[in-house]
């Protein structure tokens, strides 16, 4: 590897043997030394190291740590980002408790070991990395990326559903939504529409689960003057009000067998009946249906017509979850709470570290759907002008395991910012490793250590 490919990291020591045995040591990373507080500043200044190894005994008071806290204090004023981590065989405990509070990501004492210590540093990097995501997306989330106009998107996963709808849009063909609730299949559906040549007409949607069994058929299929008690006047459905435009099935697989029938002549010949009517309607109406249940499985059980399936799964697109969309929880959270803070809260300007790492980590079972109800929560409860993970109440959840000590902490650490970097290069070993700064190797001991399977 090229050293200008790899991450790199400034010793600041004064001991050249040790400065040797840490550049050996450090293969993974493009190690940078320095030996006094003056050389430390300028490599700080042009290379921008995101962490640094810092003896508190430097000149001029190799002896003592005045220096070492002085290097730390303009370190972090430079650069506040940085992860430090500070080294002294002077008062270790005293020095250790100064250093943390001064803000120095972690200590440890002398004589080095260099495994341990080597540790320390891999998980620095880790943490970095995954601060400096959370800022990358706080500030992208003023410009975020919309797809097929109104979709906020940055995943690969949600990309490839809309150039596959985009490329189905003015085809004609039925298409089929196949997704867990609240991962936004009637947006998909809307964006399918404005993408065709029919977006003059209506887009039309109905939640087939929504409505009674014995009211399916008169709201989608409409009915004729005294069709029945109650039938004032003629009313056309759903169908016929979407004629040249799209009309939107949500939850198809609640549509009981008897109207499947029906749906699929309508499919097939492209006229209706009115309840209650005797003349056939044509009907130039493009269909897009979507569903949360097993469709195979329901045709299996014969609750759900095989030749009907083929008819609406002409194109079949299937939409990621939240979970599966690496980096959208945090871009949509910052738009939600832009929106709502604008309705009603306006002193609520952002999202806190704590509340990007809490959304980050959280698997939203409920989805965009859940997303968007605790963003709109927290803005009505938020004090401050940033939204804590207090506010979004994710922290409870976890409290039964949380970590019971520091190592414990850093390991869970790890452990998320692997399977976040495997998630996002399609569990590549060689790119997750890129995206973590560290080496193919090494991510193969880490993923070995904590039972990690690509």
């Amino acid at each position: 590897m090229k050293a200008d490919l790899k991450p790199r990291l400034l010793v600041v020591e004064d001991d050249e043997g040790l400065q040797r045995q840490l550049r050996w040591a450090y293969d993974d990373y493009e190690v940078l030394v320095a030996s006094d507080r003056d050389a430390a500043v300028n490599l700080l200044r042009a290379a921008e190291p995101p962490v640094v190894t810092l003896d508190l005994g430097l000149p001029p008071d190799p002896d003592g740590v005045s220096e070492g806290f002085a290097t730390l204090e303009t370190i972090l004023s430079l650069k506040p980002e940085t992860k430090v981590i500070v080294a002294s065989g002077h008062g270790a405990r005293e020095s250790a408790l100064r250093a943390i509070a001064s803000g120095a990501y972690d200590f440890y004492q002398k004589p080095v070991d260099i495994d341990q210590l080597g540790l320390i540093v891999r998980r620095a990097f880790q943490l970095h990395g995954i601060e400096t995501e959370n800022r990358r997306l706080e500030e992208r989330a003023g410009d975020e990326k919309t797809v097929l106009g109104t979709m906020i998107t940055a995943a690969p996963e949600m990309l490839k559903v809309a150039r596959t709808i985009e490329r189905v849009a003015n085809t004609g063909v039925s298409v089929m939504l196949l997704g867990a609730s609240g991962t936004g299949k009637e947006l998909l559906a809307r964006g399918l529409h404005s993408a065709s040549n029919r977006a003059g007409g209506g887009f039309v949607a109905i939640n087939c689960a929504a409505i009674p069994e014995n009211l399916l058929e008169a709201e989608l299929f409409g009915y004729e003057k005294g069709a029945f008690t109650g039938a004032i006047k003629t009313t056309e459905g759903k169908i016929e009000l979407a004629h040249g435009g799209t009309l939107f099935l949500d939850e198809v697989g609640d549509i009981p067998l008897p109207l499947q029938v029906k749906l699929l002549r309508f499919l097939q010949e492209r006229v209706i009946e009115r309840i209650g009517g005797r003349k056939t309607i044509p009907v130039d109406t493009r269909i897009v249906c979507a569903t949360h249940q097993d469709l195979p499985e329901m045709i299996k059980a014969a609750s759900f017509r095989e030749d009907l399936y083929y008819r609406l799964a002409e194109i079949v697109v299937r939409i990621p979850s939240l979970a599966e969309r690496p980096g959208d929880a945090a871009l949509l959270a910052k738009h939600f709470l832009h929106v709502f803070a604008g309705q009603m809260n306006p002193q609520v300007k952002g999202l806190s570290a704590g509340a990007l790492a809490a959304i980050d980590a959280w698997p939203w079972p409920g989805n965009v759907r859940e997303l968007e109800n605790r963003m709109k929560r927290a803005v009505i409860m938020a004090d401050g002008k940033l939204v804590t993970a207090e506010d979004l109440d994710l922290e409870g959840a976890d409290e039964a395991r949380l970590p019971v000590n520091l190592k414990a902490a850093r390991e869970e650490a790890d452990r998320r910012a692997i399977r976040h970097a495997l998630a996002r290069a399609d569990n590549n070993i060689s790119s997750a490793a890129k995206l973590l700064g560290i080496s193919r190797p090494t991510l193969y001991d880490l993923m070995k250590q904590y039972e990690l399977q690509p």
